[in-house]
């Protein structure tokens, strides 16, 4: 039987997040943040973790954009270094104003402007789950599918960036884009988030690379959604970025355009901002004005029941589609305020290698694993 149907038949979507993708044990220490619109989400969540046995501790605060700062009060329970987090947050968890200012740093030097990614991937003492944007239905649609056909599918397209030295996308809408991922890892949000220091998106279902910074060049035709500073939308009208050097230098087409670049200028002036007022370290509010048109993430969807509905969590999960996220990457070498994901439909992707050969991961939006 397929353990899809398993899934389906005999546990909750919640009871699915709670004993598949993390393993919740007896006894652990689980924090659950959210906001009074993913009350329901959060609670079943805690009540899945709660019957395992764990410590849960369920904390509310007010939506938060990708500019905000969490509450004080949500920082302090981070502090407390559980060992599962999950944030059901409407739209962003919220920066951690103190770590902006003075990053923790791991023992190799790494620093993290936020307690949260201090845990997860400093210490590696927390695994962790963030699902900005989700929904019922989309919990309810996308949650319960068969997880050892996701985790192999992506182990087979993640290995296919191994000794990669850049990636060509293409796409009918325009989309003519090259990306430098030489000596870059690919990333998998495979639903197994079970170990210390692993992590990752509920809906899951994708593998994802940040380019080399400096070094993607063409032209990108966001023809799906988008993600702006106050949420997420379908795109009525493609947006066209162009880029140089790494960095994009147009964002051209409609009011979705001028939406995306107003994001784009207001995380660049904030930058300086927070600078200035020494909420960022001194030096670092030109760095993170210049990452503010990064090209920080090339992505390729993989959960069978995402779709298109202008919530970028499901969207970027969907089958024939890729994403590339403009601002910070996920390599912490380009630190930004902003992490702006666009979706491109039915792409050919192209992956080079040192010795000149090459494979097609997806042909005109088709899976080629």
């Amino acid at each position: 039987m397929n353990i899809s149907n398993i899934l389906k038949k005999n546990l909750t979507p919640a009871q699915t997040v709670i004993q598949q993708a993390l393993k919740v044990k007896k006894s652990e220490k689980v924090l659950i943040v959210a906001n009074p619109s993913t009350a329901q989400i959060a609670q079943d969540l805690f009540l899945a973790a709660t019957d395992e046995g764990a410590q849960a501790s369920l904390i509310y605060q007010s939506e938060k954009t990708s500019m905000d700062n969490a509450d004080d009060t949500v920082i302090g329970a981070i502090k407390s270094e559980p060992d599962v987090m999950l944030s059901i947050s409407a739209i962003k968890l919220g920066k951690d104003k103190a770590a902006a200012a003075n990053p923790y740093k791991s023992e190799d030097g790494t620093p993290y402007d936020h307690i949260f990614d201090y845990l997860l991937s400093g210490k590696k003492t927390m695994r962790a789950v963030w699902t900005p944007g989700l929904t019922q239905d989309m919990f309810d649609r996308t949650v319960n599918i068969d997880y050892a056909e996701l985790q192999a599918r992506c182990k087979a397209l993640g290995a296919k960036f191994k000794n990669a030295v850049s990636v060509h996308v293409t796409a009918a809408g325009g989309t003519d884009v090259t990306i430098s991922v030489e000596g870059r890892k690919a990333f998998s949000d495979d639903g197994d988030f079970s170990k210390p220091g692993t992590g990752g998106n509920i809906p899951a279902g994708e593998i994802f690379i940040s380019p080399v910074v400096g070094k993607t060049e063409g032209v990108i035709v966001y023809d799906g959604s988008m993600t702006f500073a106050d949420g997420d939308s379908i795109l009525a009208t493609p947006i066209t970025v162009t880029v140089k050097d790494g960095f994009v230098t147009e964002v051209e087409g409609g009011d979705e355009a001028k939406r995306l670049l107003k994001t784009i200028t207001d995380a660049e002036q904030k930058a300086v901002a927070m600078e200035k007022s020494k909420s960022l370290p001194e030096g670092s509010g030109e760095i993170y004005k210049r990452n503010a048109r990064n090209i920080g993430e090339l992505g390729i969807g993989l959960n069978p029941a995402a779709i298109i509905t202008g919530n970028m969590l499901e969207d970027e999960k969907a089958f024939k589609t890729c994403h590339f996220a403009i601002g910070q990457n996920y390599d912490d070498d380009a630190p930004a305020l902003i992490h702006l994901d666009g979706v491109v439909r039915n792409p050919t992707i192209e992956i080079k290698y040192a010795d000149g050969s090459t494979f097609v991961a997806l042909d005109r939006g088709n899976l080629q694993i």
